[in-house]
């Protein structure tokens, strides 16, 4: 997808983190990367690639870490597409906003989106990224909510015509349903505000999201969002 504003091209790009652990599913990742987990017959990481392809994102950067080397034989081992992919191995982990910073240089000059490879969703991002176009001018983000059926174990976010006014991350009676879905899109203006803060963020929903009150613009989904980081979870979207 070629995105036109001001008369310029902008390609879009992506970043799927995929570097955790898996802890909360063990013993499924003793010996496997969560991200190549399965879920109907292919790996979860195979599962977003083909979104980002349907989406016509030219680039995408795949952090790794745990079993990294078993990400990249199955990074190696795709057919050919016009999706460029790049690993990011990381030696210690960098959290979620630590990676982005350290590929910052990768995304500029596009829009980019940041997704979490154990999400699982049915939504159609074009929405996601078309809402990020038409965001109002004083925000620097787009985020995607969902409504959830747990909302203690989430990011909940309070929203007044599409813009997040309070932002609540896992607290026990939040005061809605409505979850942060951790996919964003962004561009060079949030990249210049991320690059600017000091300290350095490493992790995106304590540490920059709470900055971004009155600055987060929203889409939000009605399809089924999934995060499959337990075996309970797993099972729910295996059998969907």
């Amino acid at each position: 997808m070629i995105l036109k504003k001001k008369n310029r091209n902008i390609p879009l790009k992506a970043l799927l983190l995929s570097a955790g652990l898996g802890t909360r599913l063990r013993p499924l990742t003793l010996d496997k990367p969560k991200c190549l987990i399965e879920i109907k017959g292919e790996p979860i990481l195979e599962y977003w690639l083909k979104i980002l392809e349907k989406l016509n994102v030219e680039e995408v950067v795949i952090n790794t870490h745990y079993l990294h080397y078993q990400v990249r034989k199955f990074i190696q081992s795709r057919n050919c597409t016009s999706l460029n992919i790049y690993e990011s191995f990381e030696k210690q982990l960098l959290g979620t906003a630590g990676t982005l910073i350290n590929n910052i240089e990768f995304f500029k000059g596009s829009i980019g989106l940041i997704i979490h490879s154990d999400n699982y969703t049915k939504a159609d991002l074009s929405g996601l990224i078309n809402a990020h176009m038409l965001k109002p001018k004083n925000c620097l983000l787009t985020m995607l909510t969902f409504n959830t059926n747990n909302p203690s174990s989430c990011g909940i976010v309070e929203v007044e015509n599409k813009i997040v006014k309070r932002f609540y991350e896992k607290v026990s009676n939040p005061p809605c349903k409505k979850a942060n879905g951790a996919i964003y899109v962004f561009d060079d203006i949030f990249l210049e505000w991320l690059n600017n803060l000091n300290p350095k963020p490493t992790d995106f929903s304590t540490e920059v999201i709470p900055l971004l009150m009155d600055k987060i613009f929203t889409w939000h989904t009605e399809e089924y969002f999934l995060d499959i980081g337990t075996p309970s979870a797993l099972n729910e979207a295996r059998h969907l």
